[in-house]
């Protein structure tokens, strides 16, 4: 998993609340095991009409936000179902930050172990970020997650909570995985004393 530390990208503004894991990606691209190509499929229903061509009026779809990695969310987002391919399709296409009031808790924790970041901000600050990403790609925000903050294309810095877990977690790239690996010395050790004391194990 890459680090995280700063990041100045486009933000895309996505206001409706109660966004669910069903309309990030849809139940039919749930077979797969793969982290990657699910970014295509990501907001189907919403995205694409019948015939798979893309709605221009999505926000994703407008040439301005094709890039972005930023999302700056309504209420509740990623609520629903507890897929963790909700994350994987956004991480794909290439959002690394979503901005909301509030998240599912599944969700929210599936994002870190993703190298994604959720953020949970007031409603007022979140209007103001979703004011700054209607500006489209010449305005470019920063999150900042060593200090902890975002701030607009206009300068103005809002803070934000994190459990310092987790903030480790991407600062050093670590997922589960990678966690365990820290401490591949120590389990070493103890795998070869367990084959001294109990050979027959």
């Amino acid at each position: 998993m890459e680090k995280f530390t700063k990041l100045t990208g486009i933000a895309a503004p996505m206001p409706q609340v109660n966004v669910d894991t069903d309309m990030i990606i849809p139940k039919q691209f749930l077979k797969t095991v793969k982290r990657s190509g699910l970014g295509v499929s990501l907001f189907k229903e919403i995205r694409y009409d019948s015939e798979g061509n893309e709605l221009p009026d999505f926000v994703l779809n407008k040439p301005q936000y094709r890039e972005a990695q930023i999302l700056v969310a309504g209420d509740n987002f990623g609520c629903g179902s507890s897929r963790e391919h909700a994350p994987w399709a956004l991480a794909d296409f290439g959002i690394k930050v979503i901005v909301s009031t509030s998240f599912a808790d599944i969700f929210y924790n599936n994002c870190f172990k993703n190298g994604m970041l959720p953020i949970v901000l007031p409603q007022d600050a979140v209007d103001v970020l979703m004011k700054d990403a209607e500006k489209g790609s010449n305005a470019r925000m920063i999150v900042d997650l060593e200090n902890q903050t975002v701030t607009t294309s206009d300068g103005e810095a809002f803070h934000f909570d994190l459990d310092p877990f987790k903030k480790h977690c991407l600062l050093e790239g670590l997922d589960d995985i990678g966690l365990t690996m820290e401490h591949v010395g120590e389990i070493d050790a103890y795998e070869a004393g367990m084959a001294q004391s109990r050979p027959w194990v």
